[in-house]
């Protein structure tokens, strides 16, 4: 059985795109599909989404340095990862460039470290090489670029291990 959707007047959309958005940043994206959602079509979605702006409710290079400093921070994503999840989201190339100002180098380079340490407690492999291959492979898959990864790889191993 088919559910209908209600009718929602444009007032109404309005008033819950502004609580949608005041409870967490939202993209443009994300705001347009619910909007979609609430039958909510042309004229009258712009205009909403317009006025969200104006009100200051959405604000795409706001939500892009937050999600930046939220993928980076609690999930721990590199880079590349988070400008991918942004160009998803529709968000435009001069914000990502901005959100990408939120994550320092030294505080990256930490991260990434971190990670890899972490993983290396639980990867199992049969030589140094093939450890250090999956570890990196990992970190990779994380959204880190290999150049430094395997920067970080090297460095981890020329280090004294405190355990030995």
């Amino acid at each position: 059985m088919e559910k209908r959707k209600k009718y929602v007047s444009r007032e109404e959309a309005l008033v819950r795109m502004q609580r949608y958005c005041a409870y967490q940043e939202r993209s443009h994206q994300e705001v347009r599909n619910k909007l979609i959602d609430l039958n909510i079509y042309r004229d009258d979605l712009e205009e909403i989404i317009a006025q969200l702006i104006a009100d200051n409710f959405l604000n795409e290079e706001r939500f892009a340095r937050a999600f930046a400093r939220g993928k980076f921070r609690m999930k721990q994503w590199g880079r590349r990862r988070i400008v991918q999840e942004l160009k998803r989201h529709d968000v435009s190339d001069y914000s990502i460039r901005k959100a990408m100002e939120e994550i320092t180098d030294e505080d990256y380079r930490a991260t990434l470290r971190e990670v890899i340490e972490k993983k290396s407690k639980t990867a199992a492999a049969e030589s140094d090489f093939e450890l250090q291959y999956k570890l990196a492979q990992y970190a990779i898959s994380r959204g880190f670029e290999s150049d430094l990864v395997w920067a970080v790889i090297k460095e981890i191993g020329e280090a004294p291990n405190p355990e030995e």
